[in-house]
């Protein structure tokens, strides 16, 4: 049953592939627990109790709570398929609550840190250099997702109304704006691109003209964060919360930062209102009279 239910998620529920091979990790391990501690291999036999004694397996492991919800969520839609297929009658995973996660601020880069980066920071002259600096803007630019941004391709790029079309997650496609000067950067990297290894279908390559790969880029953005900020974490996904940060902080209507960032709910975006409250809260203090 879990081949079959790995199979539909991947192509009924459209869900990504790094979350299948999540879900799939995590239902191996729930599986091998079973057998290790209970030498069951049949999942009718399973239990709430067994199902938490998993749990505090996970957690005395010192597995975060974080990784611990991803794993009930994963399980939790494993037995929901097995509801649907009338393999079970009842849900075991009911009874169980998810341990609590400490609130965790997106971690953003501030504003003048990002003008030193883009108007300061040397990425390297050729190809190798302007594509650098051009996945850098990309990310602040969009908000884009690192697999969002490895896979776009030079079709999905819109001159006429100035917009990049994005295949985001469960292939939800948003588009996303850009301005006047992001395209002229955008123009000039594609002519770069294409006077070192002629017409290319993907929009970002390695230096030997093959297609970029998310591991690549990480790195990049790794490095060149690090050039301006010591904060431990110097990832894609932080340019992508610095995007959301900045457009708030500039008075950004929050539906409208939903949109962009492609996100199914609102409570995902809300996140980062914290930040805005916060400066807020630095402003109020510093200048009303009885604060």
């Amino acid at each position: 049953m879990k081949e079959r239910f790995l199979a539909y998620i991947k192509f009924e529920k459209r869900y990504s592939s790094n979350t299948v091979t999540a879900y799939q990790t995590d239902l191996d391990q729930f599986f091998g627990y079973l057998q290790q501690q209970y030498n069951i291999s049949d999942i009718s036999l399973v239990n709430p109790p067994i199902i938490r004694s998993w749990l505090v397996y996970l957690m005395e492991g010192r597995t975060g709570a974080r990784s611990v919800n991803r794993k009930l969520s994963a399980l939790k839609s494993f037995y929901k398929f097995l509801l649907r297929e009338g393999v079970l009658a009842e849900n075991p995973m009911r009874k169980i609550i998810s341990p609590k996660v400490p609130k965790r601020l997106p971690a953003f880069i501030d504003k003048d840190k990002m003008e030193v980066l883009l108007d300061h920071v040397e990425f390297g002259e050729g190809y190798p250099g302007m594509r650098d600096r051009m996945i850098v803007e990309m990310f602040y630019s969009t908000g884009m997702r690192l697999t969002e941004l490895v896979n776009l391709k030079e079709t999905d790029i819109d001159f006429h109304h100035d917009t990049l079309k994005v295949l985001g997650k469960r292939n939800k496609e948003r588009l996303i704006p850009f301005s006047r000067k992001f395209e002229s950067m955008l123009i000039a990297y594609m002519e770069e691109k294409r006077k070192n290894f002629g017409v290319s279908i993907d929009l970002f390559l390695t230096d030997k003209g093959k297609k970029i790969y998310t591991k690549m880029v990480y790195r990049i953005v790794t490095r060149y964060l690090g050039e301006v900020t010591t904060m431990e974490k110097k990832s894609p996904h932080v340019l992508r919360h610095t995007f959301a940060t900045h457009l708030l902080n500039n008075g950004a209507e929050l539906n409208a930062v939903k949109e962009l960032l492609g996100h199914a709910s609102l409570a995902a975006t809300q996140v980062y209102t914290h930040n805005t409250i916060d400066k807020l809260k630095r402003i109020y203090k510093q200048a009303h009279p009885k604060a």
